[in-house]
């Protein structure tokens, strides 16, 4: 099986060789059939990468510890749930994971348009094929995942195998890091398909949007499984590491930020080049750049160069990616230069009171956002190569830099849907704007009334309420329409609405969504915590709530020993919950980790951890903490992804719109009021 495995991947990296050097010869000849050859060597690719997969997975199950990145990341008392997620969990799997969600993607991509667009899909395939060989190079050369223990020349084991493997890293045995790796993976490894489909267009010299229409949907569905995993990476370090919170501006976690941040920032831009021809260089260069913070972010993960509990330990595979970084980021910046005449905007931004200029300032602060963020991260490589010592900036740096930012993008979210095409007339703003800013302001001032006086907070509410409200109108004011027309409910003619435009009213349901998720970020302001050791019988005090120890258990089992404490929750004299914060000890590995017990509602989370027990007195060290809004976060991430999925919706054929003539001259399709008949 061993030798199956490795004969796919050699076979697999000579068959992206072929489809390379066939894409080229056949652009370059003008050889149709070479090039229909190198689609099916793509899709021959994506079947032997699976197979190595699937040797790699079937060793795992059957504990074959002769194989060293078996030995490495699973034992025999690990569940079966964590041999599956075992793959990616060391950096041979997680390379070899990579290749296969690449080969599957590129052949998914290959398939879908090989008709469509004859001219430009042997540039894609030759671009994908060089990215796919890049990786393959890693598994086949460099980090091999079929490596076995020590061999003599009689291919006899000189060392045998280990009874026992080390077993998976106790931080990843937490179910969402099943979902959260993958998902980074599908969103990284996505925008490989819209990045080869720019350089594609720019080494064909296609002027146009084509290549916008046609990776669309691609580009969407990459920041889609980028922004899931984006929170489920903040859901697990909230569960497990034990700390209260769940974002750390830790450098992995602004790995995989900074390519969401350009990424949304694109989704953005190109609707000014789709609907006015504008901003075709901006949307070149941050595909480009959004790629290439995927792979930064994958370097960052696998090189050592930085700190994270995230990361894989210090490795000689750095290098491999700062090269094909910089060979790539040199080639695309000099075809750039190249191509500019063929990436001339047709349309100038007509006023800044305009649909254009919040995409304009919305690109800005994002990209702005993006380049603290990045600056922060590599601040400690930067000081050290210049000083020799590493000086690392923490939380207070990026949350001084990146709230503000964070307020305008959330600012503009209601102002933009507000603002028409090419130019807004003042008249238009005043009605526009009217009910929203004074719902607003009223928000501000029953929270100034009711205590909240810190200023970050307040905006944030009050911003939260003005683009809620502009949400609601836009859905209001068509469905009305289609209501009175058509004689069916007001949420059945929203409905309707939705589905006839499904891009627009989609992105709506994100633009909620993120208004949700920014309620829960800025509850962290009025977060509370206290540490206290406890005997049992004895008691802590937080806010409104006590919490009684009322013993500590111990327990035992094949992967791990554990010990934890019950804690009988008291509120308004009476016992509401009881809570259970663990120590858990895994045997294999000889990590200790905490399990936090935490009880969630809406308004707040009760966040306790169980820290071990003090020697000398035998007391428990027991933290509670109050997390306001915490959980809007994920409900806000939940809305954002099914906002997503309808905007990846095709919008409703045989639908005819009925319009009402705009009061607004200077107001385009989308600032008029739809109905719908079928």
């Amino acid at each position: 099986m061993i030798t199956l495995g490795s004969f796919s991947l050699y076979l697999a990296f000579a068959l992206v060789v072929y489809a390379l050097a066939a894409s080229i010869i056949g652009i370059l000849k003008g050889r149709e059939r070479l090039q229909i050859s190198a689609y099916r060597a793509t899709l021959s690719t994506c079947v032997l990468v699976s197979v190595a997969v699937g040797v790699l997975w079937y060793k795992l199950f059957s504990d074959d510890f002769t194989l060293m990145s078996v030995a490495a990341h699973s034992n025999r008392s690990l569940p079966w749930f964590y041999k599956l997620t075992a793959l990616w969990s060391g950096q041979e799997g997680s390379l070899l994971f990579w290749s296969w969600i690449l080969s599957g993607y590129v052949a998914i991509a290959v398939w879908l348009n090989r008709k469509e667009h004859r001219q430009l899909m042997p540039y894609v395939v030759a671009i994908l094929s060089i990215v796919q060989l890049f990786f393959l190079v890693l598994n086949v050369f460099i980090a091999h995942p079929f490596q076995q223990m020590a061999m003599n020349h009689n291919g006899q084991m000189m060392i045998q195998g280990p009874l026992d493997g080390q077993g998976l890293n106790p931080l990843l045995q937490y179910p969402a890091m099943a979902i959260h790796p993958p998902m980074i993976y599908l969103g990284y490894i996505g925008f490989s398909v819209p990045f080869a489909f720019a350089m594609a267009t720019l080494l064909a010299q296609q002027a146009g949007e084509k290549w916008i229409e046609t990776t669309r949907r691609w580009t969407m569905t990459a920041w889609l499984f980028l922004s899931v995993g984006v929170l489920l990476g903040g859901r697990w370090a909230y569960a497990v590491l034990g700390w209260g919170g769940y974002w750390g501006w830790d450098p992995v976690e602004n790995a995989s930020f900074m390519p969401w941040l350009t990424g949304t920032a694109f989704l953005h831009s190109v609707m000014m080049q789709e609907k006015r021809g504008m901003m075709k260089v901006w949307n070149m260069v941050l595909i480009f750049v959004t790629f290439y913070l995927c792979i930064f972010g994958t370097f960052l993960t696998r090189s050592g160069v930085v700190s994270s509990v995230h990361a894989f330990a210090q490795s000689a595979i750095g290098p491999y990616f700062v090269g094909f970084l910089g060979v790539s980021m040199l080639i695309s910046g000099w075809l750039l230069m190249e191509r500019l005449d063929y990436l001339r905007s047709a349309q100038q931004l007509d006023s800044l009171v305009s649909r254009e200029s919040s995409f304009l300032f919305n690109n800005l602060l994002l990209l702005a956002s993006c380049f603290a963020v990045l600056w922060g991260t590599l601040f400690p490589v930067i000081t050290e190569a210049v000083q020799g010592t590493k000086i690392s900036v923490g939380a207070p740096f990026f949350n001084k830099v990146n709230v503000p930012i964070g307020l305008l993008l959330l600012a503009l979210t209601g102002l933009g849907p507000l603002f028409a095409w090419r130019k807004t007339s003042i008249s238009s703003l005043k009605k526009n704007f009217l009910v929203p800013a004074i719902l607003g302001l009223a928000v501000g001032a029953a929270l100034f009334v009711a205590g909240v006086r810190e200023f970050y907070p307040q905006v944030s509410f009050m911003l939260c309420a003005f683009v809620t409200v502009t949400i609601v109108m836009e859905f209001a004011r068509g469905s009305m329409v289609i209501a009175d027309k058509s004689g069916i409910s007001t949420m059945q003619a929203a409905y309707t609405l939705t589905m006839r435009n499904t891009r627009r009213y989609g992105g709506y349901i994100v633009h909620f969504g993120m208004v949700l998720i920014f309620l829960g970020i800025t509850g962290a302001a009025f977060d509370t915590e206290k540490e206290q050791e406890l005997g049992v019988g004895e008691r802590l005090a937080l806010g409104p709530y006590e919490f009684e120890l009322k013993q500590v258990v111990e327990s035992d089992n094949a992967n791990y020993a554990s010990q934890h404490v019950e804690l009988a929750m008291w509120s308004d004299g009476e016992v509401v919950d009881t809570l259970r914060p663990e120590r858990r000890f895994y045997k294999t590995s000889k990590q200790a980790t905490t399990e936090a017990a935490i009880r969630p509602r809406m308004n707040e989370d009760l966040y306790v951890i169980f820290s071990g027990m003090n020697d000398a007195n035998q007391k428990a060290v027991v933290a509670v903490h109050r997390n306001p809004l915490v959980n809007w976060i994920w409900l806000g991430g939940l809305i954002l992804v099914l906002g997503t999925v309808v905007c990846l919706v095709p919008s409703k054929p045989g639908l005819v719109a009925v319009r009402r003539k705009p009061t607004d001259p200077t107001a385009d399709e989308d600032k008029e009021e739809d109905a719908v008949a079928a």
